[in-house]
């Protein structure tokens, strides 16, 4: 059979802690999605290389409420698995997680089919996040989670559970029990359960997931244990500072039609000598096999992530959700790559119909808000892009603002946006914010025509970050010099003491902050986002 070439990671941009099922010829992953909005971001292929996405499973305010959640909050870690015709999607929605608690609600949701619609969600438990559902072979199913311990003399990282879930009654029955404890590396977390032959394995992520990260798998003859640990990591770059991808870890397992062993990971491809990865942690495959003595390996017997290998799948091409292109906004409904924040794209925050073929987005609040943003954007997905926006606004005052954002979360961002001069007129400004301080790159304001379009532009080159504008759509103009953008970062994030996990996202945003005082919400309305890629 011919082969094609899988080449990670498959997933570009922002997709964290991927988790897979296969269905007969077809594979399901699902990844993380924060406080973005739909959540969880799902994809279906056939050959492992050409991914589709498919509309996100939490779709409604019902479903997942994300309203006020902090930065890097809402939906971690989701578990997706398949068993006697349902698809089962585990997931923790974060509403809390500094100092020394956690609080992390667990959820379950179902469908027959993933393109459809999703059930409403059974709330399951509260002790920890990266749940995961264990189909037994005797139809019975495992509720597996990492627990969370806040006591201060104690490590937060406190062994992983199972609990049994009755799926007739929709909830968790019995006591949980405590199955395994850690690995010699701490921050155990990510527990996977498989019964393979006549093992049951369990696999967990190991190492915080930055650069020690790995995956490791245990063992046991019983499902309650005890678990033996392989005494060798299955996957990590812990020890290879200059390996291209980093960070990886946190995996899934799956076979494919003709028995090969695989699984999924997250990582990480940083830049500059700081090392910080402005996308994101991505999705990354890799093939493996089990050894005379019963464990799993890397298809080369090492545990760095292949930069690629060949599928021995036949090749079935779908298109590229997060290639470069212009999008004008002819769409009935945006597509999945288009994200809001925190709350679902509505009447409240804009409209594909207002205005035929045009996006328009109504002023909401600020762009530190973490309530009601008009704000719609898409992965990056390379680290040499240009984004180009045409907009068409007009401010009534200085607190009306619309235009084009590089945005990593409210604590970090970039955005260019036009507003009112306070005498009738318009004016560019950049606000850059970098760990939670404000600057203004410009120094000032730069004043535009008074009406008419005016078109936006971000090029984005390994973290150097150059604005431009015009207002004829021909002739570009930089609005300033190259700004250092790799505060767009989970490893930048770092220096505030706290904690983040997500990646960097470029789009449209709208606000009026004076919440429509003379009775009339400023809007933009944006007709067109062009992404492309420069070498």
């Amino acid at each position: 059979m011919p082969t094609a070439t899988v080449q990670n990671p498959v997933l570009r941009g922002m997709n964290p802690d991927p988790s897979i099922c296969r269905v007969g010829e077809d594979y399901y992953l699902a990844t993380s999605t924060f406080q973005w909005f739909p959540g969880v971001d799902l994809y279906h292929s056939r050959d492992l290389i050409h991914w589709e996405a498919l509309p996100s499973p939490l779709r409604r305010v019902s479903q997942l409420d994300l309203l006020g959640i902090p930065n890097s909050g809402g939906v971690w870690a989701p578990c997706l698995s398949y068993s006697d015709g349902v698809f089962y999607l585990i997931y923790t929605v974060v509403t809390s997680q500094h100092g020394i608690y956690k609080d992390t609600h667990n959820y379950l949701v179902t469908a027959t089919d993933p393109r459809g619609e999703w059930s409403e969600p059974v709330y399951l438990n509260s002790s920890g996040f990266d749940p995961s559902l264990f189909h037994g072979e005797d139809g019975r199913k495992w509720l597996l989670n990492m627990r969370w311990d806040p006591r201060m003399d104690k490590h937060p990282f406190a062994g992983i559970l199972l609990q049994e879930y009755d799926p007739t009654a929709k909830r968790l029955i019995g006591t949980p029990k405590l199955i395994y404890d850690a690995t010699e590396i701490g921050l155990t977390e990510a527990p996977h359960l498989y019964k393979i032959g006549e093992y049951y394995y369990l696999m967990v992520a190991e190492g915080g997931t930055s650069y020690r990260h790995g995956i490791r798998m245990a063992r046991s003859h019983a499902l309650l244990g005890p678990y033996e640990t392989d005494p060798k990591p299955l996957l990590t770059t812990r020890d290879h500072p200059d390996y291209p991808l980093q960070r990886a870890g946190h995996g899934c397992l799956f076979d494919t039609p003709d028995g090969r062993w695989h699984t999924v990971f997250l990582c990480g491809r940083p830049i500059t000598d700081k090392q910080r990865c402005i996308l994101g942690r991505e999705t990354g495959i890799a093939p493996l096999s089990l050894n005379d003595n019963g464990w799993f390996r890397l298809a080369d017997g090492g545990v760095l992530p292949p930069l690629q290998f060949e599928s021995h799948l036949p090749e079935v091409t779908y298109p590229d959700e997060e290639a470069e292109g212009c999008d004008f906004f002819s769409f009935d409904e945006l597509p999945p790559r288009y994200k809001t924040l925190r709350i679902p794209f509505s009447d409240e925050m804009g409209s594909l119909t207002a205005r035929k073929g045009w996006l328009r987005l109504y002023g909401r609040e600020s762009m530190q808000s973490h309530h009601r943003q008009s704000l719609v954007v898409r992965r990056l997905c390379h680290h040499v892009a240009g984004i180009t926006v045409k907009m068409e606004f007009s401010p009534r005052d200085f607190q009306q603002e619309a235009g084009l954002t590089v945005f990593y979360d409210t604590c970090n961002f970039f955005y260019l946006f036009v507003t009112g001069d306070g005498e009738g007129g318009r004016e560019l400004r950049l606000l850059e914010r970098r760990n939670l301080v404000f600057a203004d790159p410009l120094g000032g304001a730069i004043p535009i025509n008074r009406d008419g379009a005016v078109w936006l532009r971000a090029r984005m080159d390994y973290g150097r970050l150059t604005f431009f504008y015009s207002t004829d759509g021909r002739d570009f103009h930089a609005v300033c010099g190259v700004l250092d953008a790799t505060n767009l970062s989970d490893e930048a994030y770092k220096e505030m003491g706290d904690h983040g996990f997500t990646g960097t996202f470029v789009g449209m945003a709208c606000q009026d902050l004076s919440g429509g005082a003379d009775g009339e919400t400023a809007y933009a309305d944006f007709a067109y986002l062009d992404y492309s890629t420069m070498q």
